[in-house]
């Protein structure tokens, strides 16, 4: 029998998204950079952010998986999940107080190099109650709400966390008055992690599996294997665009772009498939294949995603002159808030859609649109169509997330929910990973702007590798198992 689900299940099972993105949109497109900016200046700070992004978020795909791994077996009181998720809200607030100190006293390299190892330290935290959360709804939820209750997740991982950090937050980093920002989000992490508690999640009093150590070795192997494509990527990417100071402008917009293009997809593809093959392989009891294209699929598109707001301010300061140093934060924080408005009119009705017509049509209508509102943007010549550019892309990820993750709950076996969405997050963390890494040098070299272009092309790899997942729907019906 299906579990009865309450009202306030949504909200508990749910609203600690509303915390990890509300840290994550003050944090990457807002006051990372401009500290970036700020200790290293103007002609490094790609790199710079690009390379900051890349170590953190790969501590970010070990810690996942290590944390799905030991969240599976724990047998505590509280759950399987919930200490988890209490110890990594309570250390995120510690770390947000090292930033304050780090913005308020330091400079330079000095204050470029604490910065990189503070951050470090918030995604160990982050992500110990990431990884446990994002099991909640394979291990309580009956499939059939699955949808359903992925779209409420879209709803507090984006809309409403975006909408917030634009009204409330950011106004206060305009100021400068990252104290004030950082105290705003320490009480949104610890209500969030409060409610969370209340979740109806019942202790397991035997681990489901034996304890192996075999696939923690395997997931620092996935991490060392898919950290050496991303940088041998980088350094591929790196070593054209130098050859190609030397060709006349358009061709070298052209050769970088390309190349651009060419080296992220090789870390798309080739980082997934032999990360997901060396973490699990023959291990696992899912369906690996269509596992391993629905990552690169999550991977491919939030690399567009992702990166647009963690370079959105840079590109603003690029296309108006104007809009120097802090005075971008207002601009990026409303073309955010126009990105969460249009996901919050579309995340719960994406849901329902979901359901209704089919997880993949879904998600590949999401990857074309989110391909022409980025196109949308790099043609605006005012702030008007920039938005309209923002509401398109927005629309797209509310489907996509809904969709997306409606797609992974049924490939995931439930017994392994947290080892498989723990490896799963090459696609969260090493979307930031990719994109800042390589991507943050080209726009030091030639532009902000071609390194959205790039972006909006990684929408397309996105939607064509839909084409490698089964629907297991349809597999479960030829099977008689819905009945």
């Amino acid at each position: 029998m299906e579990k009865k689900i309450r009202w306030h299940d949504y909200i508990t099972i749910n609203i600690f998204y509303f915390a990890l993105t509300a840290r994550s949109q003050t944090l990457t497109p807002l006051i990372l950079p401009l500290l970036v900016q700020l200790f290293m200046g103007d002609e490094v700070k790609g790199a710079a952010y690009g390379n900051l992004r890349l170590w953190a978020l790969m501590i970010a795909v070990l810690m996942q998986g290590l944390i799905g791994i030991l969240s599976d077996r724990s047998t505590s009181r509280l759950g399987r999940r919930r200490p988890f998720i209490l110890i990594g809200g309570i250390t995120e607030i510690l770390v947000f107080i090292g930033i304050g100190v780090i913005a308020a006293t330091l400079e330079g390299t000095t204050g470029y190099w604490v910065l990189f190892g503070t951050y470090i330290l918030s995604m160990l935290s982050s992500n110990t109650g990431h990884a446990a959360v994002q099991s909640l709804i394979p291990d309580i939820v009956p499939e059939t709400k699955h949808g359903i209750f992925a779209g409420v997740k879209a709803f507090f991982e984006l809309p409403a966390p975006l909408i917030f950090v634009s009204f409330v937050v950011t106004r206060m980093v305009e100021v400068g008055n990252i104290w004030g920002a950082l105290a705003i989000l320490s009480v949104v992490v610890l209500v969030s992690t409060a409610l969370t508690m209340f979740a109806p999640e019942k202790p397991i009093k035997e681990p489901p599996y034996e304890m192996d150590w075999k696939p923690v070795l395997r997931l620092v192997g996935m991490t060392v294997v898919f950290t050496v494509i991303i940088l041998g990527s980088g350094a591929l990417v790196n070593y054209v665009n130098s050859l190609a100071v030397v060709l006349p402008d358009t061709t070298a917009l052209i050769v970088t772009a390309s190349v651009g293009v060419l080296g992220m997809s090789v870390a798309v593809v080739l980082g997934v498939w032999s990360s997901v093959q060396m973490s699990i392989g023959g291990t696992g009891s899912g369906d690996n294949t269509s596992f391993t294209w629905w990552v690169i699929n999550r991977l491919a598109f939030l690399v567009g995603s992702t990166n647009l707001a963690s370079f959105v301010l840079y590109f603003l300061q690029e296309r108006f002159p104007d809009l120097e140093g802090a005075a971008a934060a207002g601009p990026t924080a409303m073309l955010v808030m126009f990105v969460g408005v249009a996901i919050l009119i579309s995340s719960i009705p994406a849901g329902w859609l979901t359901d209704k017509f089919g997880r993949k049509p879904v998600c590949a209508f999401s990857g074309v649109l989110a391909m022409l509102g980025t196109l949308v943007v790099i043609a605006s010549v005012g702030m008007t169509m920039l938005y309209i550019g923002g509401l398109m892309i927005g629309i797209a990820i509310g489907f996509f997330y809904s969709a997306s993750w409606a797609i992974g709950t049924t490939l995931v076996p439930k017994q392994e929910a947290g080892r498989y969405l723990g490896i799963q997050n090459l696609a969260g963390a090493g979307a930031g990973a990719v994109g800042a890494y390589i991507g943050g040098p080209i726009g030091d070299g030639v532009g902000f702007t071609v390194l959205i272009s790039i972006f909006g092309f990684l929408f397309l790899i996105s939607t064509l590798a839909l084409f490698g997942i089964k629907d297991q729907t349809l597999v479960l019906e030829q099977t008689g198992a819905v009945g």
